[in-house]
């Protein structure tokens, strides 16, 4: 059999998958304790990218009568693209800070902490006129 060939399930030579060679070409294999950290933190940003789509829909589809129309849109279309702009920095984030612990080089910054603190101030003060309208 040919040393090179792929296994029939999917691992190479050094037992990792396909997907996670093409994800992390490069570095060595970190403790499993920082990889699950890294998961843990990826899904409680994904459970915050939820809820804030959660909102965007309430907010469209819940009807309030005394809440002009426009302002409702507005508060649902800003929660609803907070939480697609999570979501995808999620996914960006737990990918950089897993290639820097695998090539042993210093966390990156969370880019979403800052673009999460503007989204919730913006549908924050949505939600204010809301109430006081």
């Amino acid at each position: 059999m040919n040393e090179n060939a792929e296994e029939p399930s999917g691992h190479g030579d050094d037992g990792r998958s396909t997907l996670s060679k093409a994800l992390f070409p490069t570095g060595t294999e970190p403790d499993p304790r920082f990889t699950l950290a890294n998961e843990r933190t990826f899904l409680a940003w994904m459970r915050t990218a939820l809820a804030f789509i959660a909102g965007g829909v309430a907010l469209e589809a819940l009807p309030i009568d005394t809440v002009p129309e426009n302002l409702r849109n507005t508060g649902a279309l800003v929660a609803l693209c907070l939480g697609i702009v999570l979501a995808a920095g999620a996914a960006f984030r737990w990918l950089r800070v897993e290639r820097a612990m695998r090539e042993q080089r210093p966390l990156p910054a969370p880019a979403i902490v800052p673009a999460l603190s503007v989204g919730a101030i913006v549908v924050a003060v949505v939600l204010l006129l809301l109430v006081l309208l």
